[in-house]
């Protein structure tokens, strides 16, 4: 198993970006401007984008698993990656989330506390109505881990 740093022609990756996040003009917003990695166990299974958002601060924008593979690490695996690659460097990994049974506990899992809320997010951000587990998402949760404490 290998994580790689994509550079370039991350688009290609865009099936596997739009699990986790399904519009393809807010994956625009951040895409080039974020590092992105791609998770290879005998082809890609996984991806992640991170961004500087200043302060000490590295968000978790994107990260997706192909389904034919969730459920066997590789989502927690690009996670540890990211806390060590990035835990000398910044202070605090935070990430945003529908409030949803799938992700709230993989995130929880992972180390991350409950940080704080944007109302109407995904009502205000995207230009239809999303679901997860049959709920519509409305707010995004943020969930923070400090790195200096891993």
């Amino acid at each position: 198993m290998d994580i790689i740093k994509i550079s370039e022609n991350k688009k290609q990756y865009l099936n596997l970006l739009l699990l986790a996040d399904e519009q393809e003009s807010m994956i625009d917003r951040y895409l080039e401007r974020g590092t992105m990695y791609a998770l290879d166990d005998g082809g890609i299974r996984a991806v992640c984008v991170v961004t500087d958002e200043g302060g000490g601060i590295l968000e978790i924008k994107n990260i997706a698993t192909a389904p034919e593979y969730q459920g066997r690490g590789y989502g927690r695996r690009l996670i540890a990656f990211i806390i060590q690659q990035y835990q000398k460097t910044f202070q605090i990994l935070q990430v945003g989330t529908g409030d949803s049974p799938l992700t709230v506990p993989f995130y929880e899992k992972c180390g991350f506390q409950r940080s704080h809320t944007i109302r109407n997010f995904f009502v205000d951000n995207y230009d239809h109505p999303i679901f997860e587990c049959g709920k519509q998402l409305t707010d995004m949760v943020y969930f923070r881990m400090e790195l200096n404490k891993i």
